[in-house]
């Protein structure tokens, strides 16, 4: 499957970077799932849940306190407040 570079970083410091082949979390319009290729925007993320696909097969869960969420072509960053992973 394809992948795209992935960026969460919150005030503390990068919480992920590297590949993704998915990033799924509520936006300002609903839930949101980005894929490699997504068009390109941008719009605010409501605090909840969210999950990052990893190339290797495994799903990362994690709450976040809401932020802001761009894509481009092949990047996508995530900023948030804060942001918890479920298994820490």
């Amino acid at each position: 499957m394809n992948t795209f570079n992935l960026t969460v970083a919150t005030p503390d410091g990068n919480r992920y970077q590297g590949e993704a082949e998915g990033l799924f979390v509520r936006g300002a319009e609903g839930d949101l799932a980005i894929l490699a290729g997504h068009m390109p925007f941008i719009t605010s993320v409501k605090a909840g849940k969210c999950r990052i696909q990893t190339p290797d097969g495994d799903e990362r869960s994690a709450t976040l306190d809401g932020g802001l969420l761009t894509v481009s072509d092949k990047t996508v960053t995530l900023l948030s407040g804060s942001f918890q992973w479920d298994e820490e």
